[in-house]
């Protein structure tokens, strides 16, 4: 069965442009062109990922984005931007993106960063067979693709999960930024890239709303680090 995307997009022409190159590709596609209408449309149909971007009539598309993981609907979302708008980036990526790229884009590199991110959710030949982890009081479910801390639901979007899940696996050890990128987000590190140090941010803010101690420290010049506290099992 074919991953199913919603593009999100006014432009006519572009999203003609690209879906025909992504059913070309084994994808199928469905468009929409403003905001009122995807949300609707992200509301009744189940898609396998959403291609979003941020210039749209009436309902912008960070608005979109926010309304979607408001209503806790959980689809991964890759947001077109345009080309040095890093703020829209960042902001997306804080609402909720998992990842982005800017316009112009090639389409090749869409459908491999689309298929990247349905490899991260176990759509597109992903695997669910990662072995579960405790650290201390941090347990992650790789079948249920889920992390709690003191059995409280962190509620990561599959983007956090990944990237906890990196750092989880090298407890204690310091983990670079490429690696990270590279296991939680499916790409090399490009230069000014600040995606998996928002991704950090955010699962930061999720141990501490659930009452935990930041876990995570950087590592300047290197990367992050998973604390192993006295009496973890590493």
């Amino acid at each position: 069965m074919h991953p199913h995307l919603l593009i999100i997009d006014d432009d006519r022409e572009l999203c003609e442009l690209l879906g025909e190159y992504l059913q070309s590709d084994g994808f199928t596609v469905t468009s929409c062109q403003d905001g009122a209408g995807a949300i609707a449309q992200a509301r009744a149909t189940t898609y396998d990922a959403i291609v979003l971007d941020v210039m749209l009539p009436g309902v912008q598309g960070l608005e979109v984005l926010r309304r979607l993981r408001a209503e806790h609907i959980e689809t991964p979302v890759l947001m077109l931007t345009a080309r040095g708008e890093e703020i829209d980036r960042i902001v997306g990526l804080e609402l909720g993106a998992d990842d982005y790229l800017a316009k112009p884009c090639n389409p090749r590199e869409l459908a491999a960063r689309l298929r990247a991110i349905l490899r991260r959710a176990g759509s597109v030949g992903g695997s669910t067979a990662a072995l579960d982890i405790d650290i201390g009081f941090t347990a992650i479910n790789a079948a249920e693709r889920s992390a709690t801390w003191q059995s409280r639901d962190l509620q990561l979007t599959s983007v956090e999960f990944n990237v906890l899940q990196v750092l989880l696996k090298h407890a204690g050890s310091v983990v670079d930024k490429e690696l990270l990128s590279q296991q939680a987000l499916g790409r090399a590190l490009t230069a000014y890239d600040r995606s998996v140090d928002v991704h950090v941010s955010k699962i930061r803010r999720k141990f501490l709303a659930c009452g935990a101690n930041n876990p995570i420290v950087s590592i300047r010049g290197s990367g992050y680090q998973f604390l192993v506290h006295e009496g973890d099992n590493p």
